[in-house]
Order: structure tokens, then sequence, then C-alpha cells
């Protein structure tokens, strides 16, 4: 079976950037091993998506079917360092609607897929799992466990941080594990959110509540391997209590409604982004700290870049040749190398250290804080990613 572009993974950059591609004339086999499903009640994964990724799901006509009733947008955010340092954020100063919306990663999951299936120039392979790669000069053949051949001018490699289609290419990546977890949960609280986002800088980790509509909140602890395993093993009441503490009581009262989960936290860095006739995106491109929130910014964009190019291609230009991939690489690459230093930088920062260093960074916060325009930009930038 011929195509112009296989995807490998369905993920949410691998379907969005299907779905991006859905008014262009190139034909497009998505290979995913499973279709989503919707967990009962609220998914503990979220993500902040930013303005102008809101933008770019709109454009390609995902987000107004998303069910807004569970859908929230962050209008401040406080951020608190360890040692009384504070920054505050206000999508109003900045000139913004909203600095972030919160979505659930499986409703977005969900209503890309649905999009996809409905694409004339889409083909759904699922399940599917991919088992051998080759690259010729021409084509690249893909084959699936169940002996199916696609062959493809160009493969995307969607498939997550551990990329199958990455290594069957032979692209060798630097991990650095952080030795952390990030624990996620969602909880009912006593007090109103008022829309706003909390972080805190601790010395057992950040931990961030993001609200939900309602009284809900959903929370990532990026902590310590060990510590991570100990907020697990609590019994609900005491998990419960645990995160009110480390929150400082922000909302007061907070009642579980998911169980908490856990996903280990590394850095990912690959030499390219590019080969002949494959390109990365998502997560098998790159990985960074979950404190900046951008995870999933940096997967949309790159699935719109990469999109971009495709659909203003003229007729005779391979989609898989080096030279043409190569202006994908270049829209990507000082976005995605600042934000992943940045990040770990960050983490560096606020890991535990020497308490001289503890007040320069808080000093540092408060400094910040009191330069408006210095902040504005930093949210300016947050909300163009």
């Amino acid at each position: 079976m011929d195509f112009d572009i296989a995807i490998v993974g369905g993920g949410l950059a691998g379907l969005s950037l299907a779905v991006a591609l859905r008014q262009s004339r190139l034909s497009v086999a998505l290979v995913e091993g499973r279709a989503p499903v919707r967990p009962a009640g609220w998914d503990a994964r979220v993500y902040a998506v930013s303005p102008a990724n809101v933008r770019f799901l709109d454009q390609i006509g995902a987000w107004r079917h998303l069910e807004h009733g569970r859908l929230c947008p962050i209008e401040t955010m406080v951020v608190q360092g360890d040692e009384g340092g504070r920054l505050d954020f206000s999508a109003y100063d900045a000139g913004a609607e909203q600095l972030a919306w919160i979505v659930e990663s499986s409703l977005m999951q969900g209503e890309l897929w649905e999009s996809a299936k409905r694409q004339a120039n889409v083909s759904l392979f699922c399940p599917g799992r991919p088992q051998a790669l080759e690259f010729g000069p021409e084509r690249a053949i893909l084959t699936l466990a169940d002996g199916r051949r696609l062959s493809a001018g160009l493969v995307v490699a969607a498939d997550g941080a551990d990329s199958w289609t990455r290594q069957a290419a032979g692209i060798e990546v630097a991990f650095k594990p952080y030795d952390q977890l990030g624990v996620v949960a969602n909880f009912e609280c006593d007090h109103e959110h008022r829309h706003q986002a909390f972080q805190w800088f601790r010395a057992d980790g950040v931990l961030a509540y993001l609200p939900l509509p309602g009284r809900r909140i959903s929370i990532v602890w990026s902590t310590p391997e060990a510590h991570g395993r100990e907020l697990l093993a609590m019994d609900e009441a005491t998990f419960c209590r645990r995160v009110e503490q480390a929150g400082n009581h922000a909302l007061g009262g907070l009642h579980l409604l998911t169980p908490p989960a856990a996903f280990p936290l590394r850095l990912m860095r690959s030499p390219s982004s590019i080969a002949p006739r494959l390109a990365l995106i998502g997560d098998a491109a790159h990985t960074i700290h979950p404190l900046s929130g951008h995870g999933i910014n940096l997967g949309f964009q790159d699935a719109q870049a990469l999109a971009r190019l495709l659909c203003a291609k003229p007729d005779h230009v391979d989609c898989g040749a080096l030279a043409f991939l190569r202006a994908y690489e270049r829209a990507r690459k000082e976005e995605v190398v600042a934000l992943q230093t940045v990040t770990d930088g960050l983490q560096r920062l606020f890991s535990p250290v020497s308490p001289p260093l503890s007040r320069l960074r808080n000093l540092g916060m408060n400094l910040t804080n009191g330069l408006p325009v210095i902040k504005n930009l930093l949210v300016r930038y947050a909300l163009a990613s």
C-alpha cells in the first residue's frame, strides 16, 4: 500500500499532524496500537494548552468540538519559591484573555481520533504494530506485525520518548534521568480556584495546582522518586492531607477524585529531528521537565510546523528529501533547545542546595515580580508558544 506520509503513533502530536493535513492532497497512513479510551470520571493526565496551540487546534477543526464544560482557562498564576520568593502572572495584565487552557489528555486525543477517522485522506491502521522499517532512495517501507507493508515518501515518528521508529532508524538520543516521578491526581476542593493556577518550588520538588471546571483541580507533583513512591503508597485521607499541606491550604480541604498515578521524569535530547525520509515530532523528538507546562505545546508546534511545510509543498518536491526536511528542523530547533535549557536549568536551580543559593533564587523571583515589563515578556512568550 502506497502513501505519501506514514505517521507512527496516534498520540496527540501524531493525530494533530494527521488532522492538520486534511486539506492537503497528501495520502496519510496512521499506525497506532490501540484506539484511545476515555477513563471514567476525570482524566488525571491533563495539559496546559497555550493560546497559540488553542488557535492551532481550532484551525484544524478540533477545538470547537471539545466538550467545553470540561475545559478550564487559567487567568492568573502564582508561583512561590521555597524561601518567600513569589511571581504573579495575569492574563489581563498581559493583554490576553487566558494564560492557558487546562484540558484532559484523553478528551483531546478522542476528538482528534474521531476527526482522523472521518478524514478522506487518512487511513487508520489500528491495531497496528510496526515490525520493520527500511529506507530506500525513493521510498520507506514500514512492515507491520501482521505482514502488511506500507510504502511512504516520508515516515513521521510520533510514538513517544521510547520511539520504536526512531530506534529502527538508528538515531541515538541522550537521556538524562531526573530520578523523579511526576505524581498526578484530581481533587475536589473546598474553596473556588477562580481560574487561578498555583506552583510551589519546594525542597521535595515542584507542586502545581491546575484548575479544572467547578471546584476541581488537577495536581502534578514532580518529586524525588523515593518521595513519589511514598505518596503513591499513602491511603486516601493521608494523601489528601499531604497535598493540602504542601499547597499551604490555598484551596482549603481537598477530596480525591482520581487515585494518584505517576510517570518517570527525564530530559531527552536528539542530535537531529530529521533524517532522509524521516521526521521526529513530539516526545519522539524531545522531552522536557514538566515544571514549564510546555511539553505538549512543543509537540503541537512540531505538528503545525511540519503540516505547514507539507501543505505548501509543490507536487514535484519530494517530501522525504533531506533538503526539504531541513526547513522543518530549522523551524523548530531554536524553541526546543531554548525550552529544554531553561527548564533543565530551573530544575537544577531549585533542587536542594545550600541556603545562600536558596535565598538568592528567591530574591531573584521577588525582583522579577517587581518588574512588570519583564513579567509581561515572559507571559507573551508563553502565550505564543
